[in-house]
């Protein structure tokens, strides 16, 4: 679900973007501060690594989480940004950025961390070469070591091998890169820049390759493997950890990766990949006590204590216990230990008092040159021994500082308000991994500092600075936009910085098929109020004449017969100087807070030289995706078509019916309709059905007219050579001659799950192979039913088409065309 806007400032790097945590402030129970009062003597910590969002085990994280208490985190080196979407149209980056929440909110609920390196998601990968290379091997094998240099894990546990076995090449290439950063990140010699941010070599102890049995042959266990049982029941929270990881998994909703909670023993198996062996546990021989800290057995039994006292009903009663503790970690050497449990005792503190601060806005938006009002609440709940020094928040030319000296008496909210001032060099909320241009496979982040974060900082974030027990410590919570919404209740939601102006190109993409001349507009609102709008132009395009405005409207006409995509910007002029107007695309899911990203305001202009044959189109929306825009550039006439719709009677007014990405994946109906659908083929229509993946591997006669299997078979590489297997076919030749060039452009990949195992009623029409494998017949198939046509395809035309990929353009034409009678 996404909003589009777009936004004026001066010409710099593209993807601009916020996807700053805004859910609800965390209140725990006391059962959960109680597993955390034992955390406080667990000095243990491990890392998994992985390729993707949701390639983590989520059971055995839970388990080392929430059982055994060590500090645990996955680092995935992707953020998905290549993967299908399944509950909107959202694409590459996009994508990447919902994982990424996603990610977050599986991470609240299994208990670890979450790290990513700046390595992209560029689609699925046969090879560990072709990932390596293309992420750049060095470039994510430094973001590798960072990640263990900071988070210093005793333990590194992979979830692939560096082999074929792992099935994808970004999952080999994981292991590839965890088993080299367990030597580099001990190395001082190794990445020697990161040692001035802080950081000191690490040595882990070892890494361990966490095997497994997918099922399906994918048995990569044996019993002669160390093994560990992760299946057991946590009575204090109530669910085994089987249920967490269901509970966990249930947030990668984009990816429909929800699994049927486990109950009962569950064993997890391992192999040494490098460093000290391990005979009976993955932790063994690794010291998790305070005794690994100098002077720290002292703060040991302290704890003990406090858990033997802990009350939960009364849990406030712990806060002068636990300022003890905290006085006595601050007096140990520094360390990275020390600073781990100080932030632990903190948390603590506020969690056992029941303190509640926060920091507040009534407007999502806050726009540079304006001022904007932030209200601050702080409630000592449970009346623990709390006072407040003060409260401050400071920034670029702006900020506060109440000064309180208060005692915090028990229940009672103590409140003020203050304006603060949006200064004009504000920058816009934007994440660290988008604010410069990407390279091919990676994005590139200067700051080293912000490397495996996973999401960037709140635009402000106000200071509390309180005594607990004599204990001066200081919380930090994000300035929020919070809102009462009458069916979902409270609501948390990021605070996104703006500038003064906003427009919107309407539609960012001309489809130019014959020359004729297309109009396209601006759609401004000036933010503050007061500023009044701009005036706009266009960057001139060699290609492309655009006539003067009309007020903010545009007329354009291609001035060339050539075959191509070009792009203008949007530019206004401002304080006499031209800069350059972004989009500002909101990401809006229940499940996920809102995510904010800015772009270019860049206008499309693709000039493909299409021929159609007919004119309405019924499209079934599947998973989600662009094409009915792109059939709509093409002049088609889009009619969205639902159940009810789906009746001989209805459906033959169509030239063509198109079934979206997955459209039989999520629609249980569809399979209802099949002989409704068939009819129409038989009485002389065309059914185009675009790729699916349930049943994969087994003969369907649910989609066509005579059997098929959709297979898990595709083309990676996006410049395969392409042969026709019948040139004389239709579709290749009418209304639009079909060539080489055609294949020209496109992103990412061919095509994904082909056909296989079709019926010799099946055209295959186009061959194409992936380096070193067999030609793959399936991307494209035919079959004559009656008087009518149904095609299958696995190309991939949801990503070419909003690409501008001018062969995909006229591909689809003629596929559209087929029932047409010129076609015969």
């Amino acid at each position: 679900m996404k909003r589009v806007f777009a936004l004026l400032l001066a010409a710099g790097p593209i993807g601009w973007v916020l996807t700053a945590s805004a859910q609800a402030p965390e209140t725990v129970t006391s059962a959960e501060i109680y597993l955390r009062l034992n955390k406080l003597n667990v000095l243990g910590s491990v890392l998994y690594m992985a390729a993707h969002p949701d390639d983590e085990n989520s059971r055995l994280i839970a388990y080392m989480a929430k059982d055994r208490l060590y500090r645990t985190a996955y680092l995935s080196m992707t953020r998905g940004d290549g993967g299908q979407n399944l509950i909107g149209d959202e694409q590459g980056v996009e994508l990447g950025l919902i994982r990424t929440q996603e990610m977050l909110a599986a991470r609240r609920v299994d208990g670890a961390e979450q790290f990513f390196s700046r390595a992209f998601d560029f689609g699925f990968s046969k090879s560990t070469d072709e990932a390596l290379a293309t992420w750049g091997k060095e470039k994510a094998l430094s973001d590798a070591v960072w990640v263990i240099r900071k988070f210093q894990p005793d333990v590194i546990i992979t979830r692939f091998p560096p082999d074929s076995r792992a099935g994808h090449g970004h999952h080999s290439a994981s292991a590839v890169i965890a088993r080299e950063a367990f030597t580099a990140a001990a190395d001082p010699g190794r990445f020697p820049e990161q040692l001035k941010y802080g950081v000191k070599p690490w040595q882990v102890k070892r890494v361990l390759w966490n095997s497994f049995n997918f099922g399906a042959g994918a048995n990569t266990t044996s019993e002669d493997q160390m093994k560990i049982d992760v299946g057991g029941f946590n009575a204090i929270l109530g669910k085994s950890y089987g249920e967490l990881a269901a509970i966990s998994r249930t947030n990668h909703k984009s990816q429909g990766a929800a699994l049927t909670p486990a109950r009962g023993q569950s064993m997890e198996y391992f192999t040494l990949v490098a460093g000290d062996p391990a005979h009976s546990d993955p932790m063994e021989g690794v010291e998790t006590s305070w005794r690994r800290v100098e002077g720290g057995e002292k703060i040991e039994g302290m704890v003990k204590q406090l858990i033997r006292d802990f009350s939960l009903a009364h849990p406030e009663r712990s806060v002068p216990g636990l300022a003890e503790v905290y006085k006595a970690v601050s007096q140990l050497p520094d360390g990275y230990w020390k600073t781990q449990k100080l932030k632990e005792v903190k948390e603590l503190i506020a969690d056992c008092s029941g303190l509640w601060l926060e920091a507040v806005t009534r407007s999502a938006y806050a726009v540079q040159g304006d001022s904007l009002g932030v209200a601050v609440t702080i409630n000592n709940r449970l009346n623990a021994p709390l006072s407040v020094a003060d409260v401050s928040l400071s920034d670029v030319r702006t900020g506060f500082s109440v000064p309180l000296q208060q005692q915090l008496e028990g229940d009672k909210n103590y409140s003020f308000s203050r304006n603060i001032y949006i200064s004009p060099d504000k920058p816009l909320t934007q994440p660290y991994w988008l604010a410069q241009e990407m390279s091919p496979g990676s994005f590139n982040v200067s700051d080293q500092r912000l490397i495996g974060k996973p999401q960037g900082d709140a635009a402000y974030t106000v200071a509390f600075r309180l005594v607990a027990d004599g204990q001066e410590m200081v919380f930090t919570r994000p300035v929020q936009y919070k809102y009462t919404d009458p069916v979902k209740g409270e609501l948390y939601e990021p605070l996104t910085v703006l500038p003064p102006v906003t427009a919107q190109l309407d539609p960012s993409l001309v489809l130019f098929t014959d020359g004729e001349e297309k109009g396209f507009r601006v759609e401004a609102a000036d933010r503050t109020g007061h500023s009044g709008l701009p005036k706009f132009s266009l960057t001139p395009t060699p290609d492309v004449s655009v006539g003067p405005p009309s007020g903010l409207s545009w007329l354009a006409r291609p001035s060339t017969s050539k075959t191509e995509t070009v792009t203008a910007d949007l530019v206004f002029d401002h304080s006499g100087r031209r800069d350059t107007a972004v989009q500002l695309i909101t990401i809006d899911y229940p499940h996920i807070p809102r995510i904010d990203y800015f772009r270019l305001a860049r206008e499309k202009f693709v000039l493909a030289n299409v021929k159609t044959a007919g004119h309405r189109i019924g499209y079934i929306e599947g998973a989600g995706d662009k094409v009915p825009d792109a059939l709509q550039q093409m002049g088609y006439e889009v009619v969205m078509l639902k159940e009810r719709e789906c009746t001989p009677a209805y459906l033959k007014q169509f030239d063509a019916i198109i079934a979206g990405v997955r459209a039989y994946d999520v629609h249980d109906w569809l399979a209802e309709r099949h002989e409704a659908l068939m009819d129409y083929v038989k009485e002389g229509g065309n059914l185009i059905v675009q790729y699916n993946r349930g049943n994969l591997g087994r003969m369907s006669t649910a989609i066509g007219p005579y059997p098929f299997a959709v297979s898990n078979l595709r083309v990676t590489d996006e410049h395969a050579k392409v042969n026709f297997l019948i040139p004389d076919h239709p579709v290749l030749n009418y209304p639009n001659k079909i060539t080489d060039s055609d294949f020209e452009g496109w992103i990412q990949e061919r095509g994904i799950y082909f056909a296989g195992q079709t019926d010799p009623a099946y055209q295959q029409v186009l061959s194409m192979r992936d380096p070193g494998e067999p030609d793959q017949k399936g991307s494209l198939v035919i079959a004559p039913f009656g008087k009518g046509m149904f095609v299958y395809t696995g190309l991939v035309f949801f990503r070419e088409l909003p690409a501008g990929v001018p062969g995909a353009y006229r591909l689809m034409a003629n596929i559209i065309a087929l029932n047409h009678k010129r076609a015969f």
